[in-house]
């Protein structure tokens, strides 16, 4: 694949939203200018990554042509070979991220998220994991420089958590983070386990892109809100206010719950953030569901019934079967290094994504 002949569509793509952008005429439709927004983010970086691209070529070929004037010094030699494998590498990352470029972009991909957890059978056992779960999201976000904030908990007995909801921002974090959606499971000795049996237990997690205003309306009059007094861990006003609020869509019968804050009205503006979220992911499943049949083949399908990763202590591995990929470092990935598994299944998903492509193109 010739990727620089792609360049000068994505030039020329990049002159046309700037000259958008610039005109008056565009902020008129927040819709519009919102997708402006996030097209011009991305289109500029691919660019950028072309020139990278083209830079490297040619360092390649000026690479190419000493070695071949120092075939015969062989301390020469052996620095332009090296030279050569870290320009190797660098023209394998820079590829990946130009074909992924070149396909149809996911609208979705610049959006932030909204991360929930679960705790699903196994009782405490399976609210502990579910704490594992968000600590690690947690410092994987960290490590980004993306920010997390929590929108609503609901605590166990034993220090896990029943359920949780988050929201994640910054740069590409639905890109890097939809593929997490799905049925966790762990195989560990639980602390309250006398006998040393190891139990199994599983977590529910959802990725959801953040909505913005602009994508989903929701009338007044649909809205059922109710508020009542918090509960739970939260200091001495925890209780006292009646600050936690519960949102009802009476069109889909979709319910949103916040309490993390003090304030009603925060927790209002929360609760309506989550539920434009599972609106817009709702709509978008449907859709998604009406155009493709061969959804479910697809890495990240986001299908939350879907067994995704076992995590299995005694043996210090964690495994994706959806790409049929272990690594055998359990206590970094849970404490956040999942960086590997996650450009391993956005590799794989990119490859099936450019093959579908050269299908429908023959």
């Amino acid at each position: 694949m010739d990727l620089l002949s792609h360049h000068a569509r994505f030039t020329k793509r990049l002159s046309e939203v700037e000259a958008a952008l610039s005109e008056g005429a565009a902020f008129a439709d927040a819709r519009r200018a919102a997708e402006l927004a996030r097209e011009h983010a991305r289109v500029k970086a691919t660019v950028e990554r072309f020139a990278e691209y083209a830079e490297a070529l040619r360092l390649s070929r000026d690479n190419e042509s000493l070695r071949v004037q120092h075939q015969n010094e062989p301390e020469m030699l052996a620095m332009i070979e090296g030279e050569a494998r870290d320009l190797a590498a660098r023209r394998a990352a820079l590829e990946l991220i130009l074909k992924a470029a070149i396909l149809p972009p996911d609208p979705n991909d610049s959006r932030n998220t909204i991360l929930e957890i679960r705790a699903g059978t196994g009782g405490d056992e399976a609210a502990l994991f579910a704490a594992d779960l968000f600590r690690m999201y947690t410092r994987f976000a960290e490590s980004r420089g993306w920010k997390i904030e929590t929108m609503d908990s609901s605590p166990s007995a034993l220090g896990g958590l029943k359920e949780v909801v988050a929201s994640v921002q910054g740069q590409d974090v639905y890109r890097h983070l939809r593929y997490e959606s799905g049925v966790h499971r762990v195989q560990r000795i639980p602390a309250t386990e006398a006998g040393g049996r190891i139990h199994t237990s599983t977590a529910t997690v959802a990725v959801l892109p953040e909505a913005e205003e602009v994508d989903v309306e929701i009338r007044p009059d649909e809205l059922e809100i109710t508020v009542c007094r918090a509960s739970g861990p939260g200091g001495q006003g925890v209780n006292t206010t009646d600050s936690a609020v519960q949102v009802l869509h009476k069109p889909t019968g979709v319910i949103v719950r916040c309490a993390d804050e003090r304030s009603q009205i925060k927790n209002k503006a929360k609760a309506l953030r989550v539920l434009r979220s599972r609106l817009l992911t709702a709509r978008q499943e449907e859709e998604t569901a009406k155009a493709s049949q061969a959804r479910r083949s697809q890495i990240g399908t986001g299908d939350r019934s879907e067994r995704i990763r076992t995590y299995n202590f005694p043996q210090n591995r964690v495994t994706d079967h959806r790409i049929g990929l272990t690594l055998h470092h359990l206590g970094e990935f849970i404490e956040g290094d999942i960086g590997a598994m996650i450009a391993e299944l956005a590799r794989q998903d990119l490859e099936r994504r450019l093959a579908d492509q050269d299908a429908k193109a023959v």
